[in-house]
């Protein structure tokens, strides 16, 4: 029987198998609000036969956005909107479906990547982003502004009630992100937090904050929903954060209630050195999950089906996450079902797609209807 299609649980939450959709910006909200792109996009990604959907990244205020672009959860409108496309996916699709809330730190007010990524001049729209310490991410760029405790108790609000937004609308889980250099991660990491105050400095004071938001967004859920956090494990610059920080990190959020931990790695800093190659972040997601016995997500360039059963049987990782390869390939997990021998959910209506030699893909209850 294949690993990577056996059933697993977070907390409370029963997944089919152990293909995740990792959490991809679409750049193509307005004012926050989510659309028919994203209608399009989640509803195509739903029928996938994935384990788990994760919507993007999706600010908890505005001035957490990436880019004018990005995704919102931090009003009424933003909220029916998004109500109007999980209803319309939902209707179609049993997929368990999860929400990244985040905060773009330092590296908000950009351009969308395909306008260059920059950031946005002020008098071009952009505003003065937000962060640990008024240390621009580039050289270049102007400096964010250091966050006070009004700023502190502010953001940490605004990441409450957009939980609480999210559990009404009833996504089966929320995650984190302190991950690729966004505002969490800037707390974690030496490189971009330099404060002196209690958020500073020492690995416990640089944790407090990100383990505050945590414990505010689990309190405010309850049982309703699963709570997560993605990570950057490691800054791959010297002096920066790294493995070893990060296992005292998890360890920390599984004495608080973390239902998962899904493991990435960079973003914080323009000087990192990534050796790129096929699953180049597994180790960083085994290591955590040997040391901290947590339901764990991998990501990073796994795009075969046998590379991803062979993480799933040693134990590397609990979940494979796929993100540009899913986009690149939305049948992926079709695709890696009938490689595997194993099958995997599809809705009726595609049930006389697949060909001859894979007649069973969608289970043997469904052979009848070829």
């Amino acid at each position: 029987m294949s690993q990577l299609f056996s059933p697993h649980a977070i907390g409370r939450l029963q997944l089919t198998n152990r293909i995740v959709i990792a959490p991809m910006c679409q750049y193509s909200a307005i004012d926050g609000n989510a659309n028919d792109w994203h209608l399009m996009h989640l509803g195509k990604l739903a029928l996938s036969g994935a384990g788990l959907l994760i919507v993007e990244a999706t600010a908890v205020e505005p001035e957490g956005r990436i880019t004018p672009g990005c995704l919102g959860l931090w009003n009424d409108a933003n909220e029916a909107a998004l109500r109007r496309v999980l209803a319309s996916v939902r209707e179609y699709s049993r997929m368990p479906i999860a929400i990244q809330l985040a905060h773009a730190g330092r590296k908000a007010s950009s351009h969308k990547p395909w306008d260059g990524g920059q950031q946005v001049a002020l008098d071009q729209g952009g505003w003065i982003a937000s962060a640990p310490s008024a240390i621009p991410h580039a050289a270049h760029e102007l400096p964010p502004a250091a966050l006070d405790a009004a700023g502190l108790d502010r953001v940490l609000q605004a990441f409450v009630a957009a939980a609480e937004r999210a559990a009404r609308l009833g996504v089966d889980a929320i995650e984190l992100h302190a991950a690729h250099g966004y505002l969490l991660h800037q707390f974690l990491s030496p490189l971009a937090n330099q404060r002196t105050d209690e958020f500073g400095g020492s690995l416990d004071n640089r944790m407090r904050f990100p383990l505050a938001v945590f414990d505010a967004v689990r309190r405010t859920v309850g049982d309703r929903v699963e709570v997560g956090v993605r990570i950057s494990a490691t800054d791959w610059v010297d002096g920066g954060w790294d493995i070893e920080q990060s296992v005292v990190f998890a360890q920390a959020l599984r004495a608080r209630g973390l239902a998962f931990i899904h493991v990435s790695s960079g973003g914080v800093s323009p000087l990192q050195k990534i050796a790129l190659g096929p699953g180049y972040q597994v180790h960083l997601a085994e290591r955590i999950r040997r040391e901290t016995g947590l339901p764990t997500m991998a990501v990073g360039l796994i795009t075969d089906p046998k590379q991803a059963e062979a993480i799933i049987a040693a134990g590397q990782a609990d979940f494979v996450a796929l993100a540009r390869g899913i986009l690149y390939d939305p049948h992926w997990p079709w695709h890696a079902a009938a490689e595997l021998g194993a099958t995997v959910v599809a809705p009726p209506q595609y049930w006389r797609c697949p060909p001859r030699d894979q007649a069973h893909l969608f289970g043997e209850i469904h052979t009848a209807q070829r």
